[in-house]
């Protein structure tokens, strides 16, 4: 396999911690430069710009937990998010919300470009995913949100870092691992432990297979 240049991306060192630890302890080769960018759009947008100012990339990958919009995925379950838009850029008129695009001032919705690293989406359920400063928790908005997007998946990082990368010109994608579904606050249901492990047990089996 081509080897290429490539950024790992994660809002927190928390998520990927363990295969971190994996990477030090050499059970794993070490295919990626790591960049931690802090919670949500714009430290994600400023990390990676300065990022890709500093170096050139051939491919960079988003990984973290996420919420489930949709109650057919499972938690703990690993998805490709394919395309993310930022769901709150925009206006509201009474009611109703008008979206950035249907304002005619830009773009909401950016997608991955897998390109010389498509061999990390290989067995992963493909989904749309919406990224929010306030994650949702309210059943008002829970239902307009459900009423408004075909998305089943919701982070604060995703639309930003494939914004970044598609004005840099860099391949990317977005992995994520359900840690709870978007609804009330209820962090007794929230299943992080589970989203952390089979997050990194996903990456370190796939830096093994890669690395041979």
């Amino acid at each position: 396999m081509t080897k290429v240049k490539s950024l790992l991306v994660a809002a927190t060192e928390a998520e990927i911690e363990p295969f971190l630890t994996a990477v030090r302890q050499a059970q794993v080769p070490v295919l990626f430069d790591v960049l931690i960018t802090g919670v949500g759009m714009v430290a994600t947008a400023f990390s990676l710009g300065k990022a890709f100012q500093e170096q050139s990339y051939d491919f960079a990958l988003n990984v973290g937990i996420c919420g489930a919009i949709s109650r057919e995925m499972a938690l703990g379950e690993m998805v490709f998010i394919v395309r993310d838009v930022l769901y709150e850029l925009g206006a509201e008129d009474g009611e109703d919300f008008i979206s950035i695009v249907q304002l005619g001032f830009g773009e909401n919705t950016y997608s991955a470009m897998p390109g010389v690293a498509a061999h990390w989406s290989q067995g992963l359920r493909q989904v749309e995913g919406i990224t929010v400063n306030s994650v949702h928790g309210n059943a008002q908005t829970i239902n307009r949100l459900q009423q408004r997007t075909s998305a089943v998946v919701e982070s604060m990082e995703g639309a930003a870092f494939y914004y970044a990368c598609k004005q840099a010109g860099v391949p990317s994608m977005q992995v994520r691992s359900i840690s709870n579904y978007v609804e009330k606050r209820d962090k007794s249901k929230w299943k992080i432990g589970l989203a952390i492990k089979q997050l990194n047990d996903w990456l370190v089996a796939k830096c093994g297979q890669i690395g041979t």
